[in-house]
């Protein structure tokens, strides 16, 4: 078995950064685009490389890892089915639920663990990425029930080595979480940057930090925001409908007594409370033998208490829990 033989489908900022920081870590990787045009450059930069599916799969002992946009998964499952059906399968996509459920009916052989690194920049394409993008990030390894234990392992271990630490999650709890903090300020940014844009001249002349740094992401390729927020519509209208209560809050204390104090001092508790997240201490650990028989639900119930694993030797994984 090809352990450490990586195959990436899709050659943009997120796939092409997994295979250059997977080569920095020593594993044997091939490329597969459908432009030309990415394929030269990826060999150029001195890494192997395929426009066709075929060539890309030819090791069936791969692992092979989706990093195409979500629209674009169920045209490229039927192509993994045909050449390497019973592969060991990851992905990158940022909505998990859709995946899974494609995978389950267009490869339903393959091991298929999912991932979500929470990295990336408003750039795109292979040129913007980077070896390193991945150093620090919550990388998100799929821990559903039924996952197979040693395609869990090495997923996460890939993540690991790449520099990620691991964050282990149901599909569902997954989708819910990244509609706040991912999709929904895509979507605040978006609308952000429009008004501001209304302002005219001079407010685009006036504008500074608090407005660069509000629209940061609006900067990104539409059709990959459209299609990551499209795609976990549900969790994403939940998240749009708290946002709304709380600007309707915002904007009636606004016209009746013209304080904001209630919104900003909650604001300002939150953000406190997410800066003393990362900071927190991890003093306990935890080590899970994943062949246990309630290993995944005892993964998904760390991760959801903010554990990450930090270490992963053969079929057992050490984890760093919260104070």
């Amino acid at each position: 078995m090809s352990e450490r033989t990586l195959c990436v489908i899709g050659l943009g900022l997120i796939g092409g950064s997994l295979l250059r920081a997977a080569e920095g870590a020593g594993w044997k990787v091939r490329g597969m685009a459908r432009s030309a045009a990415v394929v030269t450059a990826v060999r150029d930069a001195g890494f192997d490389a395929t426009t066709t599916i075929e060539e890309a799969l030819a090791d069936d002992d791969a692992l092979v890892a989706l990093a195409v946009p979500l629209p674009a998964v169920v045209d490229v499952l039927p192509m993994v089915a045909r050449h390497a059906p019973y592969c060991r399968l990851t992905d990158v996509v940022s909505v998990k639920q859709p995946v899974a459920a494609a995978v389950a009916r267009l490869v339903p052989a393959a091991r298929y663990v999912g991932g979500h690194p929470m990295a990336g920049t408003s750039a795109s394409g292979w040129a913007a990425g980077s070896a390193t993008l991945f150093t620090g990030a919550s990388w998100v390894v799929g821990s559903d029930d039924g996952a197979d234990p040693v395609v869990w392992a090495q997923v996460a271990g890939l993540a690991l080595e790449c520099g990620a630490h691991v964050v282990p999650v149901g599909t569902a709890d997954h989708d819910a979480a990244v509609a706040r903090v991912s999709h929904l300020p895509h979507l605040l940014a978006a609308v952000l940057a429009s008004v501001g844009a209304g302002g005219g001249s001079l407010a685009m002349a006036l504008a500074a930090g608090s407005f660069t740094d509000g629209t940061r992401v609006a900067g990104s390729q539409p059709e990959l925001v459209r299609a990551m927020c499209e795609g976990n519509r549900d969790a994403l209208l939940a998240a749009v409908d708290d946002a709304l209560g709380r600007l309707g809050a915002a904007r009636g204390s606004l016209a009746s007594t013209g304080g904001l104090a209630a919104t900003i001092q909650a604001g300002h508790l939150a953000r406190r409370a997410f800066d003393a997240a990362r900071d927190t201490a991890r003093d306990n650990t935890e080590h899970i033998d994943l062949t246990a028989p309630d290993a995944l639900a005892r993964l998904r119930e760390l991760g959801n208490h903010g554990a990450r694993v930090v270490a992963v030797h053969d079929t057992c994984c050490h984890l760093e829990l919260t104070t």
